[in-house]
């Protein structure tokens, strides 16, 4: 899950959304409150990577990795840029083949 975590905050940082989506499902989605948004799918992926990292040039930097389960972790991160500063928490869930379902991402 790590793996997953570091490769997700790479193709961030690099504002790679090519590189991001390749890590999802076709159907995995991202339901961030914080922007009062969820993103179904590619194409909602891609235009929350370049929405809200791309958009904001937001860097990302991983701080700690919590197991929920077999198939579940919660990943602690900072992110800085042209909004401020924010410690988030992304609930990441894979399938069987290791690629995203679905992230619940939320700022504390």
């Amino acid at each position: 899950m790590r793996a997953k975590a570091d490769a997700l905050i790479a193709a961030t940082n690099a504002f790679d959304a090519d590189a991001a989506v390749t890590l999802f499902t076709p159907d995995a989605i991202i339901d961030d409150p914080s922007t009062g948004h969820r993103f179904d799918g590619h194409a909602g992926i891609r235009d929350y990577i370049d929405r809200y990292f791309a958009g904001y040039h937001t860097v990302t930097r991983f701080l700690s990795i919590e197991s929920l389960g077999e198939a579940r972790a919660r990943v602690r991160v900072d992110f800085t840029g042209d909004f401020g500063h924010e410690i988030g928490l992304l609930d990441i869930s894979i399938n069987a083949d290791g690629l995203i379902t679905r992230i619940d991402a939320d700022l504390e």
